[in-house]
């Protein structure tokens, strides 16, 4: 059932938002030159990698040594913009329609951090990801790395069609907002390093 509304639902929010779409495209074309779609590979249900489609919001600007900048550097204003209001985010809708992710779900997060999960938060991969989740309605990149995989795993005992509404209805609040985009003093969130080493450092 799920699935069903999935497919529905992104089809026709698909449709509907084209001429938004195509017009953030174009500008990300404009702003930030080709490509316009960032594809990463990130984990999907149990694992399993996937490509994620997002539009660009950064330049590839490299420094003197030939690596990129740090994130904080190559976001433009007009990146922050359409972060600010999730527009970044509209080519995850083909990702829904083709299967690899939910509407609602864990957000996918990166490759290199499954190995840094302790048992419970690895629990968050036993649900198809998501471009929204409970986790995103509570705190979004505001809360620490800890208190996110705890909200995923919240959701995965307990998500249902009324806690996937009620989490669509709050996403779009959020959205108009743009409660939680940044972290502190970073522009999304800091890199996970692994909460069993960081519990370890404090005991020790």
């Amino acid at each position: 059932m799920k699935r069903f509304l999935d497919f529905l639902l992104s089809l026709f929010i698909f449709i509907i938002s084209v001429p938004l779409t195509v017009t953030v495209g174009l500008l990300v074309k404009v702003k930030l030159g080709s490509p316009i779609i960032f594809k990463q590979k990130r984990p999907g249900l149990y694992g399993k990698p996937f490509y994620l489609y997002k539009f660009r919001t950064m330049t590839d600007q490299v420094g003197k040594d030939g690596k990129l900048l740090p994130d904080h550097q190559r976001l433009t204003p007009f990146g922050k913009f359409i972060r600010k209001y999730s527009l970044d985010e509209l080519p995850q809708l083909i990702n829904v329609i083709k299967g690899d992710i939910s509407l609602v779900g864990p957000r996918p997060l990166l490759m290199e951090y499954l190995p840094l999960y302790t048992k419970e938060q690895a629990r968050r991969h036993d649900v198809k990801p998501g471009i929204t989740g409970w986790a995103q309605v509570n705190g979004r990149n505001a809360i620490s790395w800890e208190d996110k995989f705890k909200f995923d795993v919240w959701y995965v005992e307990h998500q249902n069609l009324l806690i996937d509404l009620k989490i669509l209805y709050l996403t779009f609040k959020k959205v108009l907002k743009s409660e939680g985009i940044e972290h502190k003093d970073h522009v999304s969130m800091p890199i996970f390093k692994g909460s069993i080493n960081t519990h370890e450092k404090h005991s020790g």
